[in-house]
C-alpha cells in the first residue's frame, strides 16, 4: 500500500511542477476540500485546481512529499509525511516553505482520490 500512496504523491508532484492543474485537480474527489495552514478551507476541485494554480503562478514551483505514513482502513487511506515548496518570487528572490501534510483519500474504482489534504 505504501508503494501505491508514493506512486500517487509522486504523480501529484509531477502535476504541481508542470503546471498540469487540469491532472492535478483530476487527483481530488468532487466533494474534497484542502485545507491550508492559515487559511480558509477550499472545496471542489475546479477551486483546488486554482488554488495551487495561484501558488505556482507565484513562482513556487518546486514541490516534493514525502511520505513517512500510511494507514489503510478499506477503501480509505490516511496518509501523512513532510513536504517542501521552493522557487522565486517576483523579484527573483528564493522562497522555501516545508512542513507537515496529511492526506484522506478513498477509492474510486481503481484510482484514489484525495478527500481531504491539509498541512502545516
Amino acid at each position: 500500500m505504501s508503494r501505491e500512496i508514493e506512486n500517487f504523491t509522486a504523480n501529484w508532484d509531477q502535476a504541481f511542477a508542470a503546471g498540469d492543474f487540469a491532472k492535478l485537480k483530476g487527483l481530488y474527489a468532487d466533494a474534497a476540500r484542502v485545507i491550508p495552514s492559515g487559511g480558509k478551507p477550499v472545496a471542489d476541485r475546479d477551486a483546488i485546481g486554482a488554488f495551487f494554480a495561484g501558488i505556482h503562478g507565484n513562482g513556487l514551483t518546486k514541490h516534493r512529499i514525502d511520505v513517512q505514513s500510511v494507514t489503510a482502513r478499506g477503501d480509505t487511506v490516511i496518509a501523512s509525511g513532510g513536504w517542501s515548496l521552493s522557487g522565486a518570487n517576483a523579484a527573483g528572490e528564493a522562497q522555501q516553505f516545508g512542513g507537515n501534510w496529511v492526506n484522506v483519500l478513498g477509492r474510486e474504482g481503481d484510482n484514489w482520490k484525495i478527500l481531504l489534504h491539509t498541512w502545516n
